[in-house]
């Protein structure tokens, strides 16, 4: 059986629990998600493909996933190479008084955003706060279940599997013709986005030339 290898596309089923207590915090696995209250309705369960080494997945995982063969392992995560130690700089010590402009009452355990940074209420004392803007599981050591069910070789599923980065699997289609791929929206792509699509499959597959459509709406005709 042929080993994973840097840059190559891989379907993958994988379960995140934290070390110390053993709690499920990420899953493809919709009944483990159920099960331990993690359900998101907004996320499609099931095997995801990625690319081996381009972060879209925990720097552990892809160091663990390259160089094996497709199946099952069990793969501990130490702290640096999942979601950080922990920095004392990401701890603000914020004036109560802000949060009273946003009509918010400070509590501990409390998530906010402050300036589009994600963060928890640690404690709260007189007229301050200090807020911790680290990863939730920033610290914590981590062990992963992981199925690497297949090398993805179709050229096809490899572009598909990019655009997916991006967009739901319902909103495009894709056909392939030698190198040369037409892309169709069935909803309005912003230019970046295009162009980015653009490099990232010219990049991690033999495609030279794409092609992008918007799908013509069909007007209804009135009576």
């Amino acid at each position: 059986m042929a080993q994973i290898k840097n840059k190559d596309f891989i379907e993958i089923e994988y379960t995140g629990k934290l070390k110390d207590g053993n709690l499920v915090f990420d899953t493809t696995d919709e009944k483990i998600a159920k099960e331990y209250g993690i359900l998101n309705q907004s996320y499609s369960y099931g095997p995801v493909k990625i690319i081996v080494g381009n972060r879209q997945i925990l720097q552990g995982l892809d160091k663990f996933i390259e160089g094996k063969e497709p199946g099952k392992y069990k793969v501990d995560i130490k702290a640096e190479e999942g979601f950080g130690k922990k920095d004392l700089r990401l701890l603000k010590l914020i004036p109560k008084s802000i949060f009273i402009k946003q009509r918010i009452n400070p509590v501990v355990g409390l998530p906010i955003n402050i300036d589009g940074l994600n963060g928890i209420v640690k404690t709260v004392s007189g007229g301050r706060c200090i807020v911790d803007f680290n990863h939730p599981l920033a610290g914590k050591e981590l062990v992963y279940d992981i199925n690497v069910t297949r090398i993805v070789t179709s050229e096809k599923e490899q572009i598909e599997a990019i655009i997916e980065m991006q967009l739901k699997k319902d909103d495009f289609s894709v056909s392939l013709e030698n190198e040369k791929a037409t892309i169709t929206f069935k909803k309005d792509v912003i230019k970046p986005l295009q162009n980015l699509l653009n490099d990232m499959i010219k990049k991690f597959t033999k495609v030279k030339e794409i092609i992008f459509l918007e799908e013509k709406k069909t007007e209804k005709k009135s009576k």
